[in-house]
């Protein structure tokens, strides 16, 4: 029983972080119907910026509580830049252009992104320090759930509520609404379509430089090529949710990290990704739309 808690909370830490990478997805592609494909390298350079910032302020002394909190704003703006400046250079350019373009574009965005951090920084993983402390109302059941784990659930909960109050009650989130709907329309009354669209990738790309410091640190290390399996595994959690829902790309996460979780605790670990992509095959074929997807009709 103990070893079956175990990797409940093991896969619910690892659902997780697929769903905040995840909800970047599905704003993006609920917005303008892109699947920005360079996503998960904007989720790996917020984990290099918040390794570089954490380094520079503990050979200064900063204490741990002050580390954490720089590292992680840092980590958020800095990524934020990075998805604003996507946005502009390589996906605008293309928003009237034939659907296979911009999806070219992303995939060569990502692969960019890919290799100006191995050249800039190095191929080689490279030790993450480990920003949560392990606290001490958890000492008795360290065992099975740590700091971090905790630390990641409460996080996802946390944004998952935050985002979805933005979006139903805030003017920003009203806005993005009307985008998603009608364009034009949402033009002609007025709404900044351009900056809705931009919000929504620094929104994006600050979830997932967060969920790239909450992993980083669960793991305790970084290379410049974490980004490229995160970001298909989140691509799936959206998918299998229901991409272009919020608490799809939630739920979508939990259950491949569930999946994944008991795949590697009772079968094998040889097997981790032959279960997940399984499941998304499978969901596909009874369930095109994913679990909390709407069916939508396609017209001719």
């Amino acid at each position: 029983m103990e070893y079956f808690i175990e990797l409940l909370f093991s896969g619910l830490t690892r659902g997780s972080i697929y769903a905040l990478i995840a909800l970047g997805y599905t704003m993006v592609y609920g917005i303008i119907g892109l699947i920005n494909f360079a996503h998960g390298e904007i989720y790996m350079i917020g984990a290099f910026t918040a390794y570089i910032v954490s380094s520079v302020l503990a050979i200064y002394g900063f204490p741990t509580l002050g580390i954490i909190v720089m590292a992680g704003l840092a980590a958020a703006i800095w990524s934020s830049a990075y998805g604003y400046t996507i946005e502009k250079v390589a996906y605008r350019p293309l928003r009237h252009a034939p659907r296979l373009s911009p999806l070219i574009s992303a995939i060569g965005m990502s692969i960019f992104l890919q290799n100006y951090v191995l050249l800039a920084q190095t191929s080689d993983f490279l030790a993450f320090p480990e920003l949560i402390p392990e606290f001490e109302f958890m000492e008795p059941v360290a065992h099975i759930v740590g700091s971090t784990d905790m630390v990641i659930l409460v996080t996802t909960a946390t944004v998952m509520v935050l985002l979805t109050l933005l979006i139903k009650f805030t003017r920003i989130g009203k806005a993005m609404r009307a985008t998603s709907q009608d364009k034009v329309m949402a033009t002609l009354v007025g709404i900044n379509v351009d900056r809705v669209i931009s919000t929504t990738f620094i929104i994006g790309s600050s979830l997932a430089a967060i969920g790239g410091v909450l992993i980083a640190s669960h793991i305790g290390q970084i290379n410049f090529f974490i980004g490229f399996l995160a970001g298909i595994k989140a691509f799936t959690a959206a998918v299998l949710g229901g991409i272009g829902s919020i608490p799809g790309a939630v739920l979508g996460g939990i259950v491949l990290g569930l999946t994944e979780s008991f795949a590697t605790g009772y079968v094998s670990s040889d097997y981790e990704d032959v279960f997940a992509f399984s499941l998304l095959v499978l969901i596909l074929i009874f369930k095109p739309s994913g679990i909390l997807g709407k069916d939508e009709i396609q017209k001719v």
